[in-house]
């Protein structure tokens, strides 16, 4: 339409010179296509000169039936500028405005969309009293507002309609579904039915898009019902919108069986069958589906080749991919901007970003934000983020905004500097209320350790649904914020919001943190049985991962066994479990389970296992992991893998091999692995190799207080007081502050937390009163204070109290005096425990007849009747003679008298074969070589004595010699 025109259209709606205009002015080319005049041949009726040919000879008298039919025929053409030409020339000769007229208008202007002229349009519609009196008119105008996005005006034209039709309210409603108005489309479709309205097909399609938006399965059921009633069944496009909400659904069988029951299908139908098997994660059947569909519908469409390249980059096909797009090139479809953007999201997923890269430099014509944001994607999928800053920035400076997908996928990135920036953008483009950009932003933040920052942006979120709320309980996991995450789902499901598997299993992993309290994991555990996603594999998996970091193995164990599918993460978390907790051959029986399935393992896989080996001493066993790592699964050994075979070797004492791998590293020894080493010379009281250690630590971290600890523990243990003093004086020079040692056990919901010598507590007078109970029992039991553990230069029983006070004891004493007997008890301690206090914890075991879990630092240690996971391997050394663990053994083995549970006499039978045999063995070693030497002595006088004495008297001698001799071994060492 020329300038001119438009002007000229624009005065007429505004009502200027309409009425000066004489039915003489209108051209003689308006005239009816009601004549016998006959359409010649060869004229082309897409030409509007070719159009108008015949009504040259057309009677004037008919100028309005004749306009009419020439802009019916320009719009069914969809030869928009001519429609509205050709109405500037019929109002400028004069020729009335039916409705007829306002509605072929009114279409070509929503097809374009022109919201200012539609508003025109309906101005005139007013002047000529159309929009009250024909429903035809009415319903182009509803039709128009809604397709140019104004649905309020929309509605208010619908609602001041004195009648309305089936095409009004079908009008209505693809606005609204269009709209994402989707509760306000249910209600109009019950009104209308209501109202006795019979709906139509299109009906049918309009409601069924917007209840597939919803994914409300039970109104889509309805709706089907009613296509069924009023016999919609058939229609090709209602089959293919059902089709489309069962998919969108989850109900996939559903969506076959309308598919397999159409009769007729058309592109649509198997595209729309493809897509919803994508959607559903069958890749494979639409893939069949898809080869099908070529025998069946013969050429593909675009929307064909777009679904189908989609499946090959989710199933990594290369190949067929390439075939595609072979094929695209072949048909002419390689300008298509979805099929191009398909194709090098396909090869991008397939790890071919060059090929992806050219593509895309191909499509300079028709790209766009989704191809934009696709080969961004693209590049940070392959991690190329320097190139996809890159592409950000020069999709900024061709002026094409990016969007939603754009601000998410660049906040994948993992660049500390990212977020703030990206941030900024979405502030400037107002993005940040839009629930993917806050929760992707939230979840940037999260990732280094920001938690103020996403809570911040969290809050910001208006309509927060259940991934916001995942991504926030996430957020809080990662802290180890426990009761920020309990908190933070208290209030979800106060407002409503019903959690997934992704939400439960965040929040159990949040209570596997140290503070978090013992039976809080079981809760949350309960809370996933009842929404019935306990068989989840990210839900089962947590749980593992949960009741290993807790001390509980053995429900860990249940679980991991109960799960029918298991992925990567449950293995590893079984596997890391058993090695945490001192079952190393449990750990390397997972480990070959794991293999012989076919799970591909990884770094963290190798490194379980190989810390399994380490806590037990399997130096060569965990030597095998690590060269099978190497030479069959071609993984690179990281600072980890490194830091635990320096573990493993310098655990079992071998500091030279250490040295030896630790020189071989390909890249610098980092602080994790010269703190290993430094924690083998102060067990291996190796002076220099532990000072050599401390330089290079204190070199990379010179802040670490640990450094400073242990190399003064060194020189302690060695005697050089003074050098150890050098090393308390440089912390204090440097202002680095040794942690302190606390300990905390959780009694009825309540943590209980406690430091060496602390008296803070309100039942501290009790906790000491128990504890001196406790000592002098196992004193009255043989226990012996092993003060060699006190690294300070003062007096033995000065030492002695130190070692009462430690943390550890005053929790294990607190638990003793709040809990029922034999209820177990679990302390963590965020040091090393230490030897004496670790022998204490065996003995009290024994005695008190308990089960008592300990987490330090390094690992769990589980005490039961006398015996400890750890083996008593690494630092703890035993100081008990023959005759005390033989005397409390054999008095506990008889209090119980074998009334105990089975499981607690084999616990027992294997404690007296690991103790009890080489105690025997012991006494009889001491017995024989006392009554050797006695019967040597009678001998020596027997021979002096042969010649003058009596035989009789000497016989009698001897055997008075030997019974005191065996009175005296039996008194003194075996009472």
């Amino acid at each position: 339409m020329t300038p001119r025109t438009a002007a000229a259209l624009s005065g007429l709606l505004r009502g200027k010179n309409a009425v000066n205009l004489a039915p003489e002015q209108v051209p003689k080319l308006l005239a009816t296509r009601a004549s016998p005049v006959r359409v010649e041949d060869g004229v082309c009726l897409r030409d509007p000169p070719g159009a108008r040919y015949p009504l040259d000879e057309i009677p004037r008298r008919d100028a309005a039936v004749g306009a009419n039919r020439v802009l019916f025929d320009y719009a069914r053409r969809g030869m928009v500028p001519e429609v509205l030409d050709q109405f500037s020339v019929a109002r400028r000769g004069g020729v009335l405005v039916d409705s007829a007229t306002l509605s072929c208008v009114l279409k070509a202007c929503r097809s374009m969309p022109d919201r200012v002229l539609g508003e025109q349009l309906h101005c005139l519609c007013v002047k000529c009293g159309h929009d009250r009196g024909e429903v035809s008119a009415g319903t182009s105008l509803v039709d128009m507002y809604m397709k140019c996005g104004s649905v309020c005006e929309g509605i208010e034209v619908f609602e001041g309609m004195p009648k309305k039709n089936v095409v009004t309210w079908t009008s209505l409603l693809t606005g609204c579904a269009h709209a994402q108005m989707h509760s306000e489309v249910m209600a109009l479709f019950f009104r209308m039915r209501a109202e006795g309205i019979w709906p139509n097909p299109f009906t049918f399609a309009s409601v069924l898009s917007a209840v597939a938006s919803q994914g409300a399965l039970d109104l889509g059921q309805r709706v089907h019902a009613q296509s069924v009633k009023f016999g919609c069944r058939s229609s090709v496009f209602v089959c293919n919108s059902l089709m489309n909400m069962y998919a969108k659904c989850g109900l996939v069988e559903d969506a076959k069986s309308v598919f397999n029951w159409m009769e007729t299908r058309d592109m649509v139908s198997w595209n729309t069958l493809m897509a919803g098997l994508q959607l559903n994660e069958c890749e494979l059947e639409a893939l069949q589906l898809f080869h099908e569909s070529r025998a069946t519908m013969g050429k593909m469409t675009q929307s064909t080749y777009a679904t189908v390249i989609k499946l090959c980059a989710n199933l990594k096909q290369l190949a067929l991919a390439r075939q595609l797009h072979s094929c695209v090139l072949k048909h002419g479809f390689h300008l298509t901007g979805n099929v191009m953007t398909a194709l090098a999201d396909a090869y991008s997923k397939c790890g071919e970003l060059a090929d992806a890269l050219n593509i895309f430099s191909m499509t300079t014509g028709s790209r766009n934000v989704v191809s934009w944001t696709a080969i961004i994607s693209g590049c940070i999928q392959n991690g190329d983020i320097p190139l996809a800053v890159v592409l950000f920035s020069r999709m900024r400076e061709d002026r094409v905004m990016p969007n939603e997908f754009t601000y998410s996928a660049m906040l994948k990135a993992s660049l500390s500097i990212l977020p703030p920036q990206i941030h900024a953008q979405v502030i400037k483009t107002n993005y940040q209320h839009i629930p993917s950009v806050g929760t992707a932003l939230l979840a940037s933040y999260s990732k280094f350790g920001s938690t103020e920052d996403a809570l911040s942006i969290f809050k910001m979120i208006e309509q927060k649904d259940v991934v916001a709320w995942s991504a926030m309980l996430s957020c809080h996991a990662q802290a180890g914020d426990c009761e920020g995450a309990t908190y933070l789902f208290n209030k979800m499901a106060i407002q409503g919001i019903k959690p997934n598997e992704f939400t439960i299993s965040s929040v159990i992993d949040a209570c596997a943190c140290p503070s978090a309290g013992v039976d809080q994991g079981r809760q949350f555990h309960a809370i996933s049985i009842k929404y019935r996603y306990h068989d989840a594999i990210c839900v089962s998996s947590a749980l593992v991962s949960m009741y290993s970091r807790k001390g509980n193995i053995d429900s860990a164990q249940i679980v991991f066994e109960r799960q029918t599918d298991r992925d990567l993460v449950s293995w590893n978390s079984m596997i890391s479990g058993y090695a945490q907790h001192g079952y190393s051959m449990k750990a390397i029986e997972t480990f070959r389970q794991m293999e012989a399935s076919g799970i591909q393992m990884d770094g963290v896989t190798f490194l379980a296992v190989i810390m399994g080996c380490t806590h037990n001493g399997l130096v060569v066993e965990g030597q095998q992991y690590f060269d099978s790592m190497v030479r069959d699964h071609k993984i690179n050994p990281t600072m980890e893998h490194y830091a635990c075979m320096v573990d493993l070797y310098s655990r079992a004492g071998k500091l030279d091999e250490t040295m030896s791998l630790i020189r071989d590293m390909p890249f610098p020894a980092g602080a994790m692995v010269w703190r290993t080493l430094l924690g083998a010379c102060r067990v291996h009281k190796n002076v220099e190799l532990g000072k050599f250690s401390a330089d290079k630590l204190l070199s990379l971290e010179p802040h670490d207080s640990s450094t400073y600890v242990l190399l003064s523990n060194i020189y302690a243990a060695a005697g050089k007081w003074k050098e150890r003093d050098e090393v308390r004086k440089l912390m204090d020079y440097r202002k680095v502050k040794k942690e302190a040692g606390c300990s905390w056990i959780q009694i009825k919901n309540k943590v209980h937390s406690f430091i060496a010598f602390d008296k803070s507590h309100p039942m501290s007078d009790q906790i000491y009163k128990k504890l001196k109970v406790i000592i002098t029992r196992l004193k009255q039991d043989g226990y012996s204070p092993n003060t060699s553990f006190v690294l300070h230069d003062i007096a033995e029983d000065q030492k002695e109290a130190m070692l009462v006070a430690h943390s550890e004891r005053l929790a294990l004493a607190f638990g003793l005096i709040a809990t029922p007997p034999g209820t177990p008890l679990q302390i963590v301690k965020n040091l090393r425990v230490c030897g004496d206090c670790h022998m204490v914890m065996k003995m009290v075991s024994m005695i008190e007849d308990r089960e008592i879990i300990m987490r330090d630092c390094s690992r769990f240690h589980h005490f039961n009747g006398g015996a400890c996971s750890c083996g008593d391997f690494w630092n703890l050394q035993l100081h008990w003679t023959a005759k005390e663990m033989n005397k409390l053994m054999r008095k506990h083995l008889q209090k119980l008298n074998f009334t105990a549970p089975v499981r607690s006499r084999f616990e027992y039978q294997h404690i007296m074969v690991v103790v009890l045999i080489p105690v025997e063995f012991l006494r009889w070693v001491i017995i024989i070589l006392l009554g050797g030497a006695s019967s040597w002595v009678i001998s020596l006088n027997l021979k002096e004595c042969t010649e003058g004495a009596d035989m009789m008297v000497l016989i009698a001698s001897a055997a008075v010699l030997q019974f005191a001799v065996a009175l005296f071994i039996k008194v003194f060492f075996f009472a």
